[in-house]
């Protein structure tokens, strides 16, 4: 099993009692794992929707990962991803110590992330104008 087969990637959001919000993060883990990057892509949720964190990696860990990506779906650093994931992490490679698990950074002050903004504002401008 190569490394790229063996990685698996948890898209960690927060969670919302409203299901189309965890459903938005459901697709874009499924178009992550439509890449064909990673062997396994899968959705945890820090509260208020299943699965939670623990429950996501161990169904990595059991379907054969030997490295997980914890990637925050969070804009910032605030106390979920400093704290609160960081925790997880911890608890998660105590868990799993045959494991490699890592905590990626939250998407931030990514380049992108103004591309994304101008276009989102370019498609309400559009939608005003007609």
């Amino acid at each position: 099993m190569s490394d790229v087969a063996a990685t698996a990637v948890i898209l960690i959001a927060h969670g919302s009692r409203r299901a189309e919000a965890n459903d938005d993060v459901r697709a874009i883990a499924q178009e992550l794992e439509s890449r064909g990057e990673y062997a396994m892509v899968d959705v945890a949720y820090l509260e208020l929707a299943e699965p939670s964190i623990p429950a996501a990696a161990q169904t990595c860990v059991a379907r054969g990962a030997k490295r997980v990506l914890l990637m925050p779906y969070f804009l910032s650093a605030g106390r979920h991803v400093v704290e609160d994931l960081q925790r997880h992490c911890c608890e998660l490679s105590e868990a799993h110590p045959h494991v490699a698990i890592e905590l990626c950074p939250p998407l931030g002050v990514h380049p992108l992330m103004l591309d994304i903004i101008c276009d989102r504002l370019r498609e309400r401008l559009n939608d005003e104008s007609r």
